[in-house]
């Protein structure tokens, strides 16, 4: 039986440990895409799940929503609360659980979440909460990376070295069709799924991986934990795997990963 609250705490520590924010900038676009993609009318309101350091909270409340930002991380939600004070947007930042959201059922006209609900342990229970707090006719918006891009392979190499704990099932199966019409069953009356490129960029192949391992939570947690030989191949595999990716031929790194833009409309 899987003991979800405990690993749960071991998700936030992960991603309380480097410094997320600084990844997420580059995943601006994909918050700006989605917002884009759900049409957010002024005034509507909006729930960014797993919001982060709040790229797609800031995207929703630039287009009129009335926006609230949940995380289970305080550290990125204060980044987010930053954020959002320099562009002098009002959004709710709080404390919250993708998998018990704090809000009466029919809550918000729409509920997004990019590369973070996915990262939910009970993906089922998570399924059910965006569902529940969104209207009827309401949209669910996410972007999710798919088994075969950078980052997907990226958590499958990890798994290789920290497998994580029986039960969960991987985050990128979010990233396919199947599974989102198993997730969200009957609960919806349309999904509309593109797919779309998102490119990171590095000045070399050693800063993409340094900077893995530095800001990274997740990553640096499974590369602390290693002994000096696992660390020496897990660097190495990383390695190998970003320059399959990588188009860029002047040494540094240009790497796009593919991901799905996902608009489903709740029955």
């Amino acid at each position: 039986m899987r003991d979800l609250e405990s690993i749960k705490k071991r998700q936030q520590e992960a991603w309380a440990a480097g410094d997320f924010a600084i990844m997420a900038t580059a995943q601006v676009l994909v918050g700006e895409l989605l917002s884009e993609a759900i049409d957010i009318h002024p005034g509507q309101t909006a729930l960014d799940v797993a919001t982060g350091s709040g790229n797609t909270a800031l995207a929703a409340a630039r287009r009129g929503a009335v926006v609230v930002g949940i995380d289970y991380v305080a550290s990125l939600l204060e980044r987010a609360r930053e954020r959002a004070a320099a562009e002098r947007l009002r959004i709710t930042f709080q404390e919250g659980d993708a998998e018990h959201l704090p809000f009466p059922d029919t809550s918000f006209d729409i509920v997004l979440s990019t590369f973070g609900v996915m990262f939910a342990p009970d993906q089922e229970q998570a399924a059910r909460e965006l569902l529940r707090v969104c209207r009827p006719g309401g949209k669910i918006g996410l972007a999710s990376w798919t088994p075969d891009s950078l980052p997907g392979q990226t958590f499958g190499i990890t798994a290789r070295y920290a497998p994580p704990p029986p039960g969960v099932r991987p985050p990128v199966l979010w990233g396919t069709e199947e599974r989102l019409r198993e997730l969200f069953g009957d609960g919806i009356t349309a999904l509309g799924i593109t797919k779309r490129s998102a490119v990171g960029r590095s000045p070399s192949e050693e800063r993409w991986l340094e900077s893995r391992l530095t800001y990274f939570g997740p990553t640096r947690k499974v590369f602390e934990g290693l002994d000096a030989a696992g660390q020496a191949a897990y660097s190495r595999d990383l390695l190998e795997l970003v320059r399959r990716f990588n188009r860029a031929e002047d040494g540094t790194v240009i790497a796009p990963s593919d991901y799905l833009e996902v608009v489903a409309v709740r029955k």
